[in-house]
């Protein structure tokens, strides 16, 4: 038996208990993680509230991301060792002492982070390479416009967009938060709370607006984000 946190009926944290259950064994091309942190995200939140339910088919324990070491692997796995250690996106099931993912979706630890940190790292790092690399196809030498500089995607998406060579325009809603922008490699970091973000990107890009938008707020500001978009830009 190994243990993982359940829940009997959605509510408050208090409603988490750790269990035991029965152990994890990999399918052909899954490996065995023993979990040494898990990442929190608004979907385990929103599941726990019961305001998101749990995919068909998916672990029943929370948790999205995670990093351990692999302690089993699949029959049909050759790129991963027993002793690796890794973090993982996973479909479900990390808020436990171990967990069963696709080999395809582990990915080495990088260098520099510790267990704690490389937890966090799975679904940011997921969300950001999908939309700015697989659909907008951002390259070396074009201009993105980051919404949300102090949120994990923010934060992401500016040091990546950045180490590829595109130039970096963020927002946040505070001095403090521009300045980290500018920090983690932004060309102009721009307040919305201080000036017009359309009219602060226009003037960055001589008015040609941005070839692409990673925009995780929506809402009242799609019609605004569209605006600073370049005719043939990826929002």
């Amino acid at each position: 038996m190994t243990s993982a946190v359940l829940f009997d009926h959605p509510g408050p944290p208090e409603v988490l208990r750790w269990r035991s259950v029965d152990r994890v064994r990999p399918r052909p091309q899954e490996v065995v993680i023993t979990v040494s942190a898990a990442g929190v995200n608004n979907a385990d939140l929103m599941q726990r509230r019961g305001h998101y339910p749990v995919p068909a088919g998916a672990p029943r324990p929370l948790g999205l991301e995670c990093s351990g070491t692999i302690t089993d692997v699949g029959a049909d796995v050759t790129i991963w060792s027993v002793g690796d250690k890794v973090c993982a996106l996973l479909d479900g099931g990390g808020y436990a002492d171990e967990v069963a993912v696709p080999a395809t979706q582990v990915m080495r630890i990088p260098t520099g982070l510790n267990d704690i940190e490389a937890a966090a790292v799975p679904e940011v790092a997921a969300t950001v390479y999908s939309n700015l690399a697989m659909v907008a196809r951002l390259t070396r030498g074009q201009t993105v416009l980051i919404h949300g500089a102090g949120g994990g995607i923010g934060t992401f998406a500016i040091q990546w967009a950045s180490a590829i060579g595109a130039r970096v325009i963020t927002t946040a809603g505070s001095a403090t938060k521009t300045r980290a922008g500018l920090d983690m490699g932004a060309d102009v970091a721009i307040n919305y709370r201080c000036e017009d973000f359309v009219a602060a990107t226009s003037a960055a890009t001589s008015g040609r607006g941005v070839d692409a938008i990673l925009d995780v707020v929506g809402s009242d500001y799609l019609h605004a984000t569209s605006s600073a978009l370049h005719l043939m830009g990826t929002s």
